[in-house]
């Protein structure tokens, strides 16, 4: 039995489908009883619901498991206190592997919710249990949201100038690659940066998704005060503005760019390129 928190975002559905298209049982941990439905629907064999800030649901999350893949929710407040908490989980229920999913260049302090990361990664490597990290870009599925201006008016719009370079990664990607962390031998002791794609630019990405669309798609910055607008509007807290504000300033002076080897190396094939996702959407609509 694996256990995955933070199971009903994106993320942890995609490594639930991941885990039990392998037939590994999976426990899912999640905040409401209303997410129990979607969960064991991408196939999880049981649920628990709780807070993963509660060492309490912690612990029943793990009980009798042999194996957790962690999910802290996005830009979460207390990542490091709950990272610690199901450390303390793993480490009690001696499991016999923990993997933390983590994000491309933790380190870059600039980022809030990058450098929790890192902190938590710190916690995790001294605290004497088998473990593995992974380490993935930004994923091509946040371009979903935007998917309608982009196919239906040619825009793409980021609060960051077009000529930012990122590198992405398919989040079915991720999840195969965490599945084959978690169900073959080998990777306890390891760090893996996921990258799909090498850094390209909002205008390289706008071009290929012309290309796959059959019409004309152009790179946009939008004003970032424009978005802090939308983003407060929306209900998202005012920690996660604040924290998605520095990051698109990091990405205006840095990108995020990182290399496709490792996952190339996981998965035993190329990862999925830009041009194969958009490709994957526009069969689906």
């Amino acid at each position: 039995m694996i256990t995955v928190t933070g199971a009903a975002g994106k993320t942890g559905r995609a490594v639930i489908r991941a885990l039990a298209q392998r037939g590994q049982p999976v426990r899912a941990l999640v905040r409401r009883p209303t997410q129990q439905q979607a969960v064991r629907a991408e196939g999880a064999a049981e649920t628990v619901v709780g807070d993963m800030a509660d060492p309490s649901a912690l612990g029943q999350a793990v009980e009798g498991a042999t194996a957790l893949y962690h999910i802290c929710p996005n830009v979460h407040p207390d990542e490091m206190a709950i990272g610690r908490a199901a450390i303390d989980a793993a480490r009690e229920a001696k499991l016999a592997h923990m993997v933390y999913h983590s994000v491309l260049h933790p380190q870059a302090g600039a980022m809030p919710h990058h450098w929790h990361k890192l902190r938590v990664e710190e916690m995790l490597v001294a605290a004497g249990i088998p473990f593995t990290i992974l380490q993935p870009a930004a994923y091509m599925q946040n371009l979903l949201p935007h998917w309608r201006q982009i196919s239906a008016d040619g825009i793409l719009a980021n609060p960051y100038p077009p000529e930012a370079q990122l590198s992405l990664v398919d989040l079915e990607d991720v999840a195969e690659a965490a599945a084959v962390v978690l169900t073959q031998p080998g990777h306890t002791g390891a760090i893996y940066e996921l990258c799909g794609t090498g850094p390209k630019s909002q205008h390289e990405v706008a071009g290929i998704l012309a290309n796959v669309l059959g019409l004309p798609v152009r790179a946009e910055m939008t004003p970032v005060a424009e978005w802090e607008r939308t983003a407060v509007a929306a209900g998202l807290n005012a920690y996660a503005v604040q924290t998605l504000m520095q990051m698109f300033v990091y990405y205006a002076e840095h990108g995020l760019m990182g290399n496709s080897n490792v996952l190339r190396w996981l998965l035993g094939r190329q990862p999925t390129t830009l041009t194969g996702f958009a490709r994957r959407v526009m069969s689906h609509e």
